[in-house]
């Protein structure tokens, strides 16, 4: 979701979690919360998508105020992701979970209450903090409690509300801002908020285990400081504020502390939010420039479509969000599908054929403009990008796990959903010069879809040289 992502993004973080060997006597009110937790974080994602102009109008925001809206929420996101976990692992997954939503309901408030741009990014970053320590956690507990075929259909059913939540969100979140204000849409989190924190003190049991290595703070601090001067640079640069001496600065010292994450992280070798070996794998490292490229292309397509859609296409905010809804309808149709054929076939061919097919979807958005039948233009376009999508993204799960050795597929499945989210939040940063609108906006639209389809390109080559069927850990 952006995290409007597809939800079989974060599948592994639920199949890698060893569970109990006993299941806890509420095991659906258990689905029920962990559900609830994510769909804070699904939904939230696409309704701000589709809110995007009506927020730009309200609040005076340009293309690099609008950027940092998105971003802001994606950067903690991708940033702490791996953190949240390791501190539900120490600390109790039940106590961290109902923190991040706690957090996250917070913060929802602040966004609905704030009285100017600066206050409302301020906000989205406290949510994105939040949704970091509740995704995670909300998908340990769920492959903790079952076990077998049970977590089979217990994953099944998680996927598929998520689904849902996806498709409603941009309906819902389009109806809000067309009748009531953009505002509304971050105050429907509170009762999902509050309905989860309930189910979680009745049904949730504690779960800490203080022999856990400690949390790697230097670590997430670098990566979060690392991404924000990258990511704000690029958004300033594109968004029009041109390469000055801010953005230089922002971009250097991001890069400086990318390079000192990477010195922290080799020095704290296992114990490291990230052990470094992992990256040393081939397949994992293709899998994960895969990913990058692929959900980067995926994650700007969800904000810049229903953008120009709006401010182009003349489209009210609900109609922009109905034009979304084949989307994560045919992903959720067909990546079971798509996961059983590659458990026959292998993953190779899958993930080289699936971001083809995507690649193949965004050079139909050229057809996109300031008039045309969403018929003809704006829904085939989509189908394809869908279908590419579905073909790809459970064989991708499945590959991910099976690129690293048991001990270490939690982590490894945590690091691929931060990878996902840090797709978006660098497809978001590019998209500054588009989200200025202005009489330049279609051409923009249309440079952005073949910058996009470039990366799904780039992401089949990767699939088709790193991927192979008969590798082992």
């Amino acid at each position: 979701m952006s995290t409007s992502l597809p939800a079989a993004c974060d599948r592994g973080l639920a199949e890698s979690t060893a569970p109990r060997p006993q299941a806890p006597q509420h095991a659906r009110m258990v689905l029920a919360t962990c559900i609830l937790a994510s769909s804070l974080a699904f939904v939230d994602g696409s309704v701000v998508n589709v809110a995007l102009p009506a927020i730009g109008q309200s609040l005076g925001a340009g293309g690099t105020g609008l950027s940092s809206i998105v971003n802001g929420y994606l950067l903690p996101l991708s940033a702490l992701l791996l953190l949240g976990g390791a501190a539900g692992d120490r600390y109790g997954r039940r106590r961290v979970l109902m923190l991040g939503v706690s957090v996250f309901a917070i913060a929802s408030l602040l966004c609905a209450l704030a009285p100017d741009l600066n206050s409302l990014a301020a906000a989205r970053v406290l949510q994105g903090a939040g949704a970091a320590l509740l995704m995670p956690n909300s998908l340990a507990i769920l492959g903790a409690t079952f076990g077998g075929e049970e977590r089979g259909r217990a994953i099944g059913i998680w996927a598929a509300v998520g689904a849902a939540a996806g498709a409603i969100g941009p309906l819902l979140g389009g109806w809000l801002v067309d009748v009531v204000g953009w505002r509304a849409i971050f105050y429907i989190n509170l009762p999902i908020a509050a309905a989860t924190l309930l189910l979680a003190v009745r049904c949730l049991g504690d779960d800490a285990n203080r022999n856990q290595p400690p949390l790697d703070i230097a670590g997430a601090a670098l990566a979060t400081a690392g991404l924000a001067g990258v990511t704000w640079s690029v958004a300033s640069v594109t968004g029009g504020g041109g390469a000055g001496w801010s953005a230089a600065l922002m971009a250097a010292g991001g890069v400086a502390c990318l390079g000192w994450l990477v010195v922290v992280e080799r020095h704290r070798g296992e114990r490291a939010m990230l052990p470094l070996a992992l990256l040393g794998a081939r397949s994992f490292l293709g899998l994960n420039l895969l990913t990058l490229f692929l959900y980067g292309a995926l994650g700007a397509l969800l904000v810049m479509l229903p953008f120009v859609l709006i401010e182009a296409s003349r489209y009210t905010a609900v109609q922009a969000g109905a034009a979304m809804l084949p989307m994560p309808i045919v992903i959720a149709a067909g990546s079971p599908l798509m996961g059983r054929l590659a458990a026959k076939v292998g993953a190779r061919w899958p993930l080289t054929v699936g971001p083809l097919i995507v690649a193949a979807g965004f050079a139909l958005l050229l057809r996109i403009g300031a008039d045309g039948s969403y018929w003809r233009t704006t829904l085939p376009a989509v189908l394809l990008i869908a279908l590419g999508m579905a073909i790809a993204v459970a064989p991708l799960t499945t590959a991910v796990l099976s690129s690293v050795d048991t001990a270490h597929t939690g982590l490894a499945s945590g690091f691929n959903s931060a990878v996902a989210r840090l797709g978006g939040l660098v497809g978001t940063a590019l998209l500054g010069a588009l989200l200025s609108g202005g009489s330049g906006l279609v051409h923009q639209f249309h440079l952005a879809s073949m910058v996009c389809a470039l990366a799904a390109l780039l992401a089949g080559g990767f699939g088709f040289v790193f991927v192979r069927d008969d590798a082992r850990p």
